[in-house]
């Protein structure tokens, strides 16, 4: 096993994902979902699969049974896994990669495979644009300008991928670089310091008296496939995973430029050269420097920077050149939400619905990140691939909360909720009997995507009109990279949202991230509140809070915005409000 040790955590869930998907397109139930969630629990791992392995522990983590265990120890062995080899050869070609294309699934994939000789994406595009998808029984004229507009989508997206993937990868990365003797400064730069919801490539910078060690310790980093460019002070290297990473070693005294330079944005590094040269300075990676003395004004310290060009410090996640320098000039920068300011979780899922863990289960994960409360929000009935809770169910569930809290003496506390669904016209699928003895009913649209803007927004407004709804979770209904949000007047809604006292959610989850940064921001101008939740389907997804933190500090806001930064009793009149 030795040969094959440095496998990560992120290369073996890879290879669990691309069977459960495989097995999908054959049709084969049940199976799929285990090797998700064999995936999932793999790629949170706050340790190496190859030491679990090694220990013979496979078997105890959640989710991994005997069949499994197995195949990872292969991968962990070899590298690969002949059993994904077999399922290749099986599979019509091509198959696979139309699925990744949003509305084409299984049986689609082998339709057009067969049928119509599609392989790639490029296939289907053509194919759909000479009108030949249509005439294909359960396809239609609809189905295939959908598919030319999922195609749209997933080229804007190319290249790009989400925060929630790529920050654990570029951390691991941060942190064995750290630990070498000859870094002295080292930060993450670029789109991913600056917590941006997609990410295209990652970015590092450090300083170090003896860089070409460091270099070396780079280029030999688990992980790293291959090497595209290696030089004395910077080096591009591309994981198995596909993600490129760029290491800059810069001088200690450009250190501060150099930081400030590469976060970004762009369009934020132009409004401070702009700042600059009519001071008749320059402003670039190696420091802010007088023209006509040649003096280095400052450069050591990012924060220097700011302070020398008059303004008060910018924090990464707000430079995109939205006002943040105008505001840092006036001293009108708002007091940013923290990420240890959130004291519970609004909209978690257990087992009882579609989600891996039982409630004390997700109970004690909440409890190990220090929050007060969480609030459990399965799915109600009418979302039955997600098992929803009938209010027989949910009144059941409700008496099993009430005694884990009676036996509780720690004084956490688990709140009764539900995740509705917006019906088409607006209802929620729970009688107003059953929301009125919930703590937290949070309301989400999960269907009819297609609706124009006018009845999508009748939707949400009659949803919002129910006094029992407390919070409209993912209320756009995005997902990134694959689903663009359904049409609808968020202006209205916001404005009925203040209006209401119904809070709008920041789902945390990493597909997600809904309401966009954009989005909260306009709805923080019409006077909304907010929840930050992670909307976790098993307890490693609760640490996901992170992200939806990050979207909310991109977005404006403060503690004072957010309710779940509030203490317990404070919570429950926001919500009685």
């Amino acid at each position: 096993m030795e040969n094959h040790s440095r496998v990560t955590n992120v290369e073996v869930a890879a290879i669990l994902y691309e069977v459960a998907t495989l097995l999908e397109i054959k049709g084969v139930r049940f199976r799929p979902q285990a090797y998700r969630r064999a995936a999932m629990v793999v790629e949170g791992l706050p340790e190496r699969i190859a030491d679990v392995a090694r220990r013979g522990e496979l078997e105890d983590i959640p989710g991994v049974g005997r069949a499994i265990a197995e195949k990872i120890h292969e991968i962990v062995e070899t590298g690969d896994l002949g059993y994904l080899a077999a399922l290749r050869e099986e599979l019509p070609e091509g198959a696979q990669h139309l699925t990744r294309v949003s509305g084409i699934g299984p049986k689609k994939a082998i339709a057009l495979s067969r049928e119509l000789g599609v392989r790639t994406v490029d296939d289907l595009e053509a194919a759909a644009l000479a009108g030949r998808i249509r005439d294909l029984p359960g396809f239609g004229e609809k189905t295939e300008a959908n598919i030319l507009a999922s195609i749209h989508v997933s080229r804007t997206a190319e290249g790009r991928r989400l925060l929630g993937k790529i920050l654990p990868v570029a951390r691991e990365i941060e942190r064995r670089l750290a630990s070498l003797a000859s870094v002295r400064r080292l930060n993450l730069a670029g789109s991913i310091r600056r917590r941006k919801e997609t990410i295209g490539d990652v970015d590092i910078l450090a300083t170090s008296p003896r860089p070409e060690e460091v270099m070396e310790a780079f280029t030999t980093l688990p992980g790293v496939e291959r090497v595209l460019v290696r030089g004395p002070t910077k080096t591009s290297v591309a994981l198995s995973t596909g993600i490129q990473v760029d290491l800059r070693v810069v001088e200690d005294e450009h250190f501060g430029a150099a930081l400030q330079y590469f976060t970004g944005s762009k369009e934020h590094n132009i409004a401070l050269r702009r700042l600059a040269i009519a001071r008749g300075w320059r402003l670039n990676e190696y420091g802010l420097v007088d023209l006509e003395t040649g003096r280095t004004v400052a450069g050591e310290d990012e924060a220097g920077i700011y302070r020398a060009l008059g303004l008060a410090w910018i924090e990464p996640e707000l430079r995109e050149d939205r006002g943040e320098v105008e505001a840092a000039r006036a001293g009108t920068l708002p007091d940013l939400v923290g990420y240890d300011a959130i004291r519970g979780d609004l909209h978690v899922h257990t087992r009882w619905s579609e989600g891996a863990h039982s409630i004390e289960e997700m109970a004690d994960a909440a409890r190990a990140l220090g929050y007060e409360y969480i609030a459990i929000c399965d799915h109600a009935e009418t979302l039955h691939v997600a098992r929803g809770l009938s209010p027989e169910r949910l009144a059941d569930q409700v008496r099993e909360i009430e005694r884990i809290n009676r036996e509780s003496d720690d004084g956490f506390t688990i709140l009764t909720g539900t995740e509705c669904n917006i019906g088409m016209d607006g209802t929620v699928d729970l009688p107003d009997s059953t929301l009125a003895d919930l703590d937290v009913v949070v309301a989400s649209v999960h269907s009819g995507f297609k609706l124009s803007e006018k009845e999508m927004t009748e939707r949400v407004l009659a949803a919002m009109q129910n006094e029992h709804v407390d919070i409209i979770g993912h209320p756009t209904g995005r997902v990134l990279l694959s689903r663009e949000p359904y049409r609808i007047d968020l202006a209205t809604i916001f404005d009925a949202a203040a209006a209401l006292g119904v809070l709008m959610e920041i789902n945390a989850f990493p597909g997600r991230l809904d309401l966009s940064d954009v989005n909260a921001r306009s709805a923080l101008g019409a006077g909304v509140r907010f929840s930050v939740a992670s909307d976790a389907h098993r307890r490693e997804n609760l640490r996901c809070m992170e992200l939806g933190v990050a979207t909310a500090r991109r977005g404006w806001l403060t503690a004072g915005d957010i309710a779940n930064t509030r203490p317990l009793p404070e919570l429950r009149r926001v919500l009685r409000s």
